[in-house]
C-alpha cells in the first residue's frame, strides 16, 4: 500500500477537495501550492512544475483574478461593472473584452434557463443580503420595486460594438454566479500559457483542474454530505481537464419565522430559496460550472436536470436534506462525466 500526499480542502459551500491521486505513485515533477483572498473567497492553486519558476507564474495567475475582480466587482464602487450600472438607461456603453464575454454568457444561460439565472437580480439580491443582516424578510413595497428593475432581456449586448445597454435607470448586475468560474479559468489560461499543465484552481465552490498529478489518473475531489456539515464526504470524483462548482445554503443563508432562506434568489419570485439544498455540476470548464450550478440550484431537480442534460460534457448532483433524511439525485451521465472514486475517506489507496 502506498500513501498518499492529500490536503482537505473545506469551501463555504461544502465542496471538500483532497488534492491527491486516484492511483498513488511518486510524482517525478516538484508539487507546488499557493493561496491569497481574492472575490471574497480564498483562492488556492497547486501546480506541478519542473522548475523554481512556481512562484511567479501562480503570482501571475493570481493578478490575472485580481484584474478580473476589478472588473466584475458589484461590492466595488471603482469596477467596471458599476459604472455600467450607474450609466444612464437607453446609452450604450462599450466594455472591455473581459466584461464583455462574462455578460454575453450569463445572456446564453439566461435565455437556456429561461430566466433562472439573470444577472439583471441584483437590486433583489441587494435586499436580502440586508435581509440575512436583519434577520427579517424584504419590505414587500421594496421587494416589488426592485423586482420592477429586473429580467434579463432588459440587458442588451452589442457583440460588434461591444458594448451594454440597460434598459432603466436602477438597475444592478449581480455577477456573483458567474463571475468566479470565469476568473478561475482565466487563471488556469495563464498557467497553460507559462507550460503549467497539471494544476487545480479551487476558488469557494468552484474547482478547475487541468491534467491529472505525475502518475496519477486524475484529481480526487469528495462532495460534503449537507448534514452534518462536519462529516467526511460520502462521494469522491476523479478528474482531469474539468471544472465542478457546488451552488447552496451550506452557509448562505438565514432562518425567518422557522423557514430557511438561501442566497440564491430566485428571480422570477424574488424570494430566496428555501430548504437545505445543494447542487453539484461538473462541466469542461469552470465559467459554466459556475453559472450551470445556479440555474439548476433555481429550477430544482426535474427541471435543472434537463438544463444540465442539454449541456454536453455536463452532469449534477443534486441533493436535499431534510429532518428524516438526505437525498440525493444525480443526472444521466453523472458516473460517465464525474468517474467516482470509492472507498477513498483518509486519502490513502486502500489495496
Amino acid at each position: 500500500m502506498r500513501s498518499l500526499t492529500s490536503i482537505y480542502l473545506f469551501s463555504h459551500i461544502a465542496l471538500l477537495l483532497i488534492a491527491g491521486y486516484c492511483f498513488g505513485f511518486r510524482p517525478a515533477l516538484a508539487r507546488f501550492e499557493f493561496s491569497e483572498v481574492h472575490m471574497g473567497t480564498q483562492f488556492k492553486i497547486i501546480l506541478y512544475c519542473e522548475s523554481s519558476h512556481a512562484k511567479t507564474v501562480a503570482s501571475q495567475a493570481f493578478e490575472r483574478v485580481a484584474e478580473i475582480d476589478a472588473i466584475t466587482s458589484d461590492y466595488r464602487e471603482t469596477s467596471e461593472l458599476m459604472s455600467v450600472c450607474r450609466a444612464p438607461a437607453g446609452r450604450k456603453i462599450r466594455v472591455s473584452e473581459d466584461l464583455f464575454r462574462v455578460l454575453e454568457k450569463s445572456q446564453e444561460m439566461a435565455e437556456r434557463s429561461d430566466g433562472a439565472f439573470d444577472v439583471t437580480v441584483g437590486p433583489v439580491v441587494k435586499l436580502w443580503r440586508h435581509a440575512r443582516r436583519a434577520g427579517k424578510l424584504p419590505d414587500r413595497l421594496r421587494l416589488d420595486q426592485a423586482m420592477g428593475l429586473t429580467g434579463y432581456r432588459k440587458l442588451h449586448l452589442d457583440r460588434a460594438s461591444r458594448s451594454v445597454t440597460l434598459d432603466r435607470n436602477g438597475m444592478a448586475l449581480d455577477l456573483g454566479g458567474i463571475a468566479k468560474g470565469y476568473a478561475v479559468d482565466e487563471a488556469m489560461a495563464v498557467l497553460k500559457r507559462n507550460g503549467v499543465t497539471r494544476a487545480l484552481i479551487a476558488a469557494g465552490g468552484d474547482i478547475l483542474v487541468s491534467d491529472a498529478p505525475p502518475g496519477s489518473e486524475g484529481w480526487v475531489i469528495g462532495i460534503a454530505t449537507l448534514e452534518p456539515a462536519s462529516a467526511p464526504p460520502d462521494r469522491y470524483l476523479c478528474l482531469r481537464d474539468q471544472a465542478v462548482s457546488t451552488s447552496g445554503d451550506a452557509h448562505q443563508y438565514v432562518e425567518i419565522g422557522d423557514v430557511r432562506y438561501s442566497h440564491i434568489v430566485d428571480p422570477k419570485t424574488g424570494l430566496g430559496l428555501t430548504g437545505h439544498t445543494s447542487v453539484t455540476v461538473v462541466a469542461p470548464v469552470c465559467t459554466l460550472s459556475d453559472a450551470l450550478a445556479t440555474a439548476a440550484s433555481v429550477l430544482g431537480p426535474v427541471r435543472g436536470s434537463r438544463l444540465v442534460e442539454s449541456t454536453p460534457g455536463a452532469a449534477a448532483l443534486f441533493t436535499q436534506a431534510t429532518a428524516e433524511r438526505v437525498a440525493a439525485v444525480q443526472t444521466k451521465g453523472w458516473e460517465r462525466v464525474a468517474p467516482q472514486v470509492r472507498g477513498e475517506r483518509s486519502g490513502h489507496r486502500r489495496n
